[in-house]
């Protein structure tokens, strides 16, 4: 390729199938794929929406899945008039799982106020791990621990932590059979199989069979109940799958590079892999959509994977590494100063690891891409909504924070005016708050990788975009009057439930000190950011 890397910018682990490029590629501006399709809207389909996706449909937020209204597939439900039915998932105890940093925040602020003195650290570990403590005995022992019983397949069906793999093979009866009986340890006081936990409250288990199902079975079934006109036509009006970043999360949230090789299709061999290589994602891309075309939706809608090192979780120190570069030399954690950075001490990894990762997401969406467009040739009305050029296009410190890095196609994105009038205005750095409230971020969640409130509401905004120009129809709250173009997102109502936004956590004035606390006392970040099983 013309685009290559020469060999000195490439990391010598990097496999020979990553094709390691200097510049991103252009986002994709047509969801069609310039591919017309005719769309036959002669019956009303039972299912208004599906989702299946890993932790950003879960709603995953500030370490933990609680909110689950609030996720993006929520507001997008929301907005069609079809809230009331749209069957989500619940996590109403002590801030969800595994850990809800916010939620553990606020309640050291509210007995040590806003700054932790030396003196006061001994009893905030000791309030930490009570929090902890709580939450274990609710999830393992106590009401959280029994799941309820649902008869309706949930709509939205997705679950953090899962991968490609997971969704293709794991079920409720065999996440149930992997959680073991729970040991009440003083020192790790975590959720033990918090994942599997989750899960068991978004598969299907009543009838007894429903149990077998993979999220995409359970898709499957709701597509196969047909039309409110009882004809045996598609169930599902609008299907969206958003999977394959936890792919290569792991490269970013574990601060390690282990590529993809036999076995990464294995449930259990795969545990230590954090990027997939490309030719092994497309493997199991391939099977993932062979299965979708199975799911009888009218429309469906794939998200690309984003570019995982502009999360801050993994923040770039110690100067871009050129004048027009997009990396730094190293990424590390958000805490941790370009003064105080150690390369020979601190978890990091290099910026030709992290050009390789980005270079290896690109091919999944290449791969991606691809199946949609086949998809499309075959007479499937099937979109592609470029979720990585959505946030390279709000990457402060890659992008907006240097104009020489800027690629030719790149634009700002235009955040909503009632986002864009809030100040500072949110943006992509490790969200940190002053006397004044919120001084940094605001898209991303206290556990650097996943949206807050307002940022799912400007991806639920893109996907109502999507699904707008594949016809669907959004109906005011009354569910019966369709709504004039353009179909908004009541941002206002976002912004008054964002709490990141109105009420942050004040223990956070110290700057990134008390996240750095927790996690070298209380290891909170690896807990609640590493999935793998």
């Amino acid at each position: 390729m013309t685009d290559s890397v020469p060999d000195a910018m490439r990391d010598l682990e990097t496999p020979e199938d990553v094709e390691v490029t200097l510049t991103a590629p252009e986002p994709v501006g047509d969801p069609k794929l310039g591919v017309v399709v005719e769309v036959d809207r002669a019956t009303t389909p039972r299912h208004r929406l599906v989702t299946i996706g890993d932790s950003i449909t879960h709603g995953f937020q500030n370490g933990a899945v609680f909110n689950t209204d609030l996720s993006y597939p929520a507001i997008i439900a929301y907005e069609l008039g079809w809230y009331d039915q749209f069957r989500r998932p619940s996590y109403p105890g002590f801030g969800g799982l595994p850990i809800n940093i916010e939620l553990l925040l606020h309640d050291l602020e509210e007995r040590f106020g806003a700054q932790l003195s030396f003196f006061e650290l001994p009893l905030a570990l000791f309030r930490a791990r009570q929090f902890m403590d709580g939450v274990e005995d609710y999830y393992e022992r106590g009401p959280g621990s029994q799941v309820p019983a649902v008869t309706g397949v949930n709509h939205n069906l997705g679950i953090y932590g899962w991968d490609l793999r997971d969704v293709l093979e794991r079920t409720f009866d065999s996440c149930q059979k992997e959680i073991r009986t729970p040991k009440d340890d003083l020192i790790a006081q975590l959720v033990e199989n918090d994942n599997q936990r989750a899960a068991l409250r978004v598969l299907p288990s009543i009838p007894e069979p429903a149990r077998l199902l993979t999220p995409l079975g359970a898709a499957k079934a709701l597509g196969d109940e047909g039309t409110l006109e009882g004809q045996d036509g598609d169930g599902i009006e609008t299907l969206i799958v958003l999977l394959g970043a936890n792919n290569a999360l792991g490269s970013v949230t574990e601060l390690r590079v282990v590529w993809s090789g036999d076995g990464f299709d294995d449930l259990d061999r795969k545990k230590p892999l954090t990027v997939w290589r490309p030719t092994h994602f497309k493997a199991e891309l391939t099977k993932l959509a062979a299965q979708v075309r199975q799911i009888r939706a009218r429309h469906v809608i794939w998200g690309t994977v984003p570019h995982v090192t502009i999360a801050p979780i993994a923040r770039g120190v110690a100067g871009k590494v050129e004048p027009g570069s997009r990396y730094f030399p190293f990424y590390t954690r958000p805490w941790i100063t370009d003064r105080d950075f150690n390369p020979r001490q601190d978890p990091h990894i290099t910026s030709q690891q992290a050009r390789a990762v980005d270079s290896a997401i690109d091919q999944y969406n290449q791969a991606m891409t691809a199946i949609v467009r086949a998809a499309r040739k075959r007479g499937k009305d099937w979109y592609l909504l470029d979720v990585a050029g959505l946030l390279d296009r709000l990457a402060a410190r890659r992008y907006i924070e240097d104009p020489l890095a800027r690629p030719e196609w790149w634009q700002p994105y235009d955040l909503p005016p009632q986002v864009a009038l809030l100040q500072p205005v949110p943006d992509s750095k490790f969200l940190t708050v002053g006397p004044e409230g919120r001084s940094s971020g605001g898209l991303f969640s206290l556990d650097g990788v996943h949206p807050t409130t307002v940022c799912y509401g400007i991806l639920a905004q893109e996907f109502i975009n999507v699904m707008r120009r594949a016809g669907v129809t959004f109906f005011l709250g009354d569910g019966k009057t369709p709504r004039a173009d353009p179909v908004t997102v009541d941002f206002q109502r976002l912004v008054r439930r964002d709490t990141l936004i109105t009420n942050p956590p004040r223990a956070l004035t110290a700057g990134l000190d008390v996240l750095r606390w927790g996690d070298e006392v209380l290891d909170i970040f690896r807990r609640t950011l590493s999935f793998n099983l």
